[in-house]
C-alpha cells in the first residue's frame, strides 16, 4: 500500500521506520505531512494514496479527516482530543460513504488490557467498599490531558461500575465521581494504572509500554486490516472484541 503518513511527530517517524524495517516489500510512506506543510498538501496527492495514518494534533485531525474523505481514501486515526466532534465525523463518513478507523491506542496490549478493565470494573460493581482511580503518565510532549487511553479506561469503569457515574480529570471530591490523575515526565512512552482501594487490601491492574513500536505496529495493521472496507470501525471490530 501507499501510506500517507498526517503527523510527523514521534509516532509519525515511529511508525516511518517500523514501515522501512518491517513492511517494505508491503508497504511505502508516499506522503508525508507535518506542521511544516500540513496546510500545502493537496487532495489530489491525497488521492494517489491507497490509505491515510493520522497522528498529528486535536487540533489538526478534523481537518485531515476532512481532506481524507475528500480525497476517497480510508483513514486509521491515531490522534485524540478530538473526540467531541465525534458525531461530525461519524455523519460526514457516511453522508460520504467513507472509511475510518479510530482508537485512542492501537497497541494489541493495551486493547487486552481494556478488555481486563471493563471485566474487573464489572466484578466489582458488587463490592462497594473498594474506591476507583486512575492514573496516567507520559511524555512532556503530549497534548491532551487526561491521555485519550485514560478516558476509555474510565468511561469503561463507569459503564460497568454503577457507583461511578462521571470522570474527573484531577481529583474526585464527590462518590459518584472517578478521578484521572495526569504525570507528564520527560521520554515516557505512556504507562496506565487502574486502581482498587478498600481499608484491608488494594488491587491494581497496570500497562506500561517500554517503546511506541507497539502502537506503531497496530496502526500498520490497522491500516491493513481497513483497506478495502466501508463504515466506521475502532480496534475492537479489528480484534475482535
Amino acid at each position: 500500500m501507499k501510506i500517507a503518513l498526517l503527523g510527523y511527530g514521534k509516532m509519525g517517524k515511529t511508525i516511518d521506520d517500523l514501515i522501512k524495517t518491517k513492511y517494505g516489500r508491503k508497504h511505502e510512506v508516499a506522503l508525508r505531512s507535518d506542521s511544516a506543510n500540513a496546510h500545502s498538501f493537496s487532495t489530489n496527492a491525497l488521492s494517489e494514496m491507497d490509505i491515510a495514518i493520522e497522528f498529528s494534533t486535536p487540533d489538526a485531525a478534523i481537518g485531515n479527516i476532512e481532506k481524507c474523505f475528500e480525497a476517497n481514501i480510508p483513514v486509521v486515526v491515531g490522534t485524540t482530543g478530538w473526540y467531541t466532534k465525534m458525531n461530525y465525523v461519524k455523519e460526514m463518513c457516511e453522508s460520504k460513504n467513507q472509511s475510518i478507523l479510530y482508537s485512542t491506542n492501537f497497541s494489541i496490549g493495551v486493547n487486552i488490557f481494556f478488555e481486563i478493565n471493563k471485566k474487573l470494573a464489572s466484578m466489582m460493581d458488587n463490592y462497594e467498599k473498594y474506591d476507583v482511580k486512575i492514573e496516567e503518565t507520559h511524555h512532556t510532549t503530549k497534548k491532551d490531558k487526561p491521555s485519550g487511553t485514560g478516558i476509555t479506561l474510565a468511561e469503561d469503569i463507569t459503564w460497568n461500575l454503577k457507583r461511578k457515574s462521571e470522570w474527573v480529570s484531577g481529583n474526585a471530591y464527590n462518590d459518584n465521581e472517578l478521578g484521572i490523575k495526569s504525570n507528564r515526565i520527560e521520554d515516557v512512552k505512556g504507562t496506565h494504572v487502574v486502581k482498587y482501594s478498600s481499608k484491608i487490601d488494594d488491587i491494581e491492574i497496570k500497562h506500561t509500554a517500554h517503546s511506541r513500536e507497539g502502537f506503531a505496529d497496530g496502526a500498520i495493521k490497522a491500516a491493513e486490516w481497513l483497506s478495502g472496507k466501508k463504515g466506521i470501525f475502532t480496534m475492537k471490530d479489528m480484534l475482535g472484541f
